[in-house]
């Protein structure tokens, strides 16, 4: 007796257009809930309507949606620039960065607060995405930041040891310093987690201000030489070896 061929699984119908790279999770819904959906013809208004990637035919605005072509960028985000795809108090977004390039749509691989700086890795991948931004992953991230004091071995040590703040437990992989002058330093903060804020609050928890904070690595990608609100595409390698 034969088997029937196993069957695609179904997934809710904004998660599906994420996946194929059209547009965001958020902005598949948005668009659901304008009508702007079918699916085999038919309006669809429930984002989480479970559909089968191979098998049905999703429209939006009359046209098809088909798999995008992948895009996995690096960004050198500047201060100033808030890491969404609209913001309702109407700061400049990152897009405004891609605008000119023509891109499909991509979205942030996790985050960096509006006062940050650095290495920001955008991508139409949400399963590749995901690998990266997982807990259980614990990719690396390498952060210079300059603080408004000259550290002590004291210090540093209590940041890897951690400190209790909000009812979270927060801590770096690994602390050194880079720099100092008369009155502040640099310091390299290596964290294996994706807290809120975390590296503030740290330092906050220990009395310290963060004068700046730049992100120069995620796992084994370098922010290198790439300018300051400039964009690169990955390398296969560094898509690769993120996706580990």
């Amino acid at each position: 007796m034969k088997r029937a061929p196993a069957r695609t699984p179904r997934h809710g119908l904004a998660r599906t257009l994420s996946k194929l790279g059209a547009c965001s999770r958020t902005q598949a819904a948005q668009y659901a809930r304008e009508g702007r959906l079918a699916v085999n013809g038919r309006v669809v208004r429930d984002p989480e309507t479970p559909v089968d990637i191979e098998r049905d035919r999703i429209a939006l605005d009359g046209r098809e949606v088909r798999a995008s072509e992948r895009i996995y960028l690096m960004l050198n985000k500047p201060r100033g620039y808030v890491t969404t795809a609209s913001d309702e108090r109407g700061r400049e977004t990152v897009y405004a960065l891609l605008e000119e390039a023509g891109l499909p749509w991509v979205a942030p691989v996790g985050r960096l607060d509006k006062a940050s700086e650095g290495l920001l890795l955008m991508t139409n991948d949400s399963t590749w995405a995901a690998r990266i931004t997982a807990p259980e992953s614990h990719v690396e991230k390498a952060y210079h930041v300059q603080i408004d004091r000259l550290p002590d071995a004291a210090l540093l040590a209590s940041m890897k040891h951690g400190v209790e703040a909000d009812g979270e437990h927060l801590s770096a992989r690994a602390v050194r310093e880079l720099r100092r002058g008369e009155k502040n330093a640099w310091l390299e903060i290596v964290l294996d987690e994706g807290r809120n804020r975390q590296i503030r609050r740290l330092l906050a928890a220990h009395g310290v201000d963060v004068l700046r904070l730049m992100r120069v690595a995620i796992g084994p990608v370098a922010l290198g030489t790439l300018a300051k609100g400039r964009f690169r595409s990955l390398e296969a390698a560094e898509i690769a070896a993120l996706a580990l």
